[in-house]
């Protein structure tokens, strides 16, 4: 009962300056708040960048071709058609397939180049890619209509191909294109599949770009060295570059996750025996990068919760400077309790239930707008993706950024703002606590 009356009559004196109170508690709801919101998108972008490592396949090992910066400069200065081969090989291949390799269960060649896509009068860039059956699953393709390449169309050197939705839907606007043939450098291939449109890969670190997938053609791999060969020469301002290169990526899928660091070393070590005091190829493993993420993702959290909890303290220091101001009004109030027999224990848990009292009310508001930041985001994506219309596609930066992020709350993180801003109402509520329990009562009593 004395407990309650307590807190009632703390109410009863924050309410008497309903203003002030209300300003007060702002900052103990804003900081909660912060708190919450910063570790949601903080966990939200930990999230995406850990979903888009594990795209690549927690089980894989992807080798990819690194044009030498340095040869690659010589490259463009030089005026001459001499041909610039670096990147990964046929034989590097053979070296890392056919059970050479343990634990190593499949190895996936991937050939690509751009080229212009026509049929009749319509014409697209696309990027060509002569890859294998199982490039399907480790990229995590659909089918929106037809078939993809199977082993046999390698086999035979067929003039097959499946595009993707992009492709179809540009080339083949409101018509089914299974069945007819299109065009690609004087060659012509047969559509036999149309695959779903699928959402584009991130870039990771500097050697592995993005993907778009939605503007692709895909042919056997086969086909493609007969067909396109290994040259591609590239026309620009006056001048023409040309380089040769067999195959861009090979994955590499492991039997277990276990086995994945150590198979990658052993990887590094064989393709030495091509590659002699060459750099024009690097060794991708999701599974580190997974890791490093992990880590970054503690480390972002902890910067961002720092910064947040900033502004509480903030809101704390606004307590104990509302409270202070209070003490001096009611010092006649305290000396008249003093003279009637308050303790001064009493003076304490008064001033310090109402501290108490402001933070935990704006704590539990706080708790409240935290757990609708996700909803607040949505919002905000709705708007950028409005604003993005009117502008040309990759104008909008804000687009790119908060694309496919989305705030994830933390429970944790409920309880733990909520526990700071009580606690810090506590800690700037004693001093003022404190102060008017240390008030003479005679010369209370005679304050004005």
């Amino acid at each position: 009962m004395r407990l309650l009356r307590t807190i009632n009559l703390a109410i009863k004196s924050l309410l008497l300056h309903k203003m002030r109170s209300a300003l007060t508690m702002l900052g103990i709801v804003f900081g909660v708040f912060s708190v919450i919101a910063m570790l949601a998108i903080g966990e939200g972008a930990s999230r995406k960048a850990q979903d888009q490592v594990l795209e690549l396949g927690a089980n894989n090992i992807i080798v990819v071709s690194v044009k030498p910066p340095q040869q690659a400069s010589n490259n463009e200065q030089s005026s001459g058609f001499g041909m610039f081969r670096y990147g990964l090989l046929r034989d590097d291949m053979k070296l890392l397939g056919n059970g050479a390799i343990p634990h190593v269960t499949a190895v996936i060649p991937i050939r690509e180049v751009t080229k212009e896509a026509r049929y009749l009068h319509r014409t697209m860039n696309s990027r060509l890619v002569g890859c294998t059956p199982e490039y399907f699953d480790i990229n995590h393709l659909g089918m929106r209509s037809g078939r993809f390449l199977t082993q046999h169309d390698g086999e035979k050197l067929s003039n097959v191909a499946v595009i993707a939705s992009d492709v179809a839907d540009t080339l083949f606007p409101g018509d089914n294109p299974l069945g007819k043939s299109f065009q690609v450098e004087g060659d012509y291939y047969e559509i036999i599949g149309v695959t779903r449109s699928r959402t584009a890969s991130a870039a990771i670190g500097g050697s592995l770009s993005g993907q778009d997938y939605n503007k692709d053609v895909y042919i056997p791999l086969e086909t493609m060295q007969v067909r396109i060969g290994d040259d591609n020469f590239q026309r620009g301002q006056g001048s023409m570059t040309s380089e040769s290169i067999q195959l861009h990526v090979i994955t590499l899928q492991v039997d277990d996750s276990a086995h994945v660091i150590s198979t990658a070393d052993v990887i590094r070590e064989t393709l030495e025996l091509n590659h002699a005091g060459k750099n024009d190829y690097d060794v991708i493993v999701p599974m580190e990068l997974l890791e490093q993420a992990r880590q970054i993702r503690l480390i972002f959290n902890l910067v961002l919760g720092s910064i947040a909890a900033i502004s509480l303290v903030v809101g704390g220091i606004g307590i104990m400077n509302i409270m202070l101001a209070t003490v001096t009004e009611r010092t006649r109030e305290i000396g008249i309790r003093r003279a009637l027999g308050a303790k001064r224990r009493d003076i304490t848990e008064q001033f310090l239930t109402e501290t108490i009292v402001l933070s935990g009310i704006g704590g539990i508001i706080g708790v409240i707008l935290g757990v609708l930041t996700p909803h607040a985001f949505a919002g905000i994506q709705w708007l950028i993706d409005n604003l993005g219309t009117a502008s040309a596609p990759g104008e909008n930066a804000f687009d790119n950024i908060f694309s496919g992020l989305k705030p994830i709350v933390q429970t944790w993180s409920l309880g733990l703002a909520f526990g700071i801003s009580v606690g810090i109402g506590v800690m700037f509520g004693v001093y003022p606590a404190i102060s008017a329990a240390r008030l003479d009562p005679i010369e209370a009593l005679r304050h004005e």
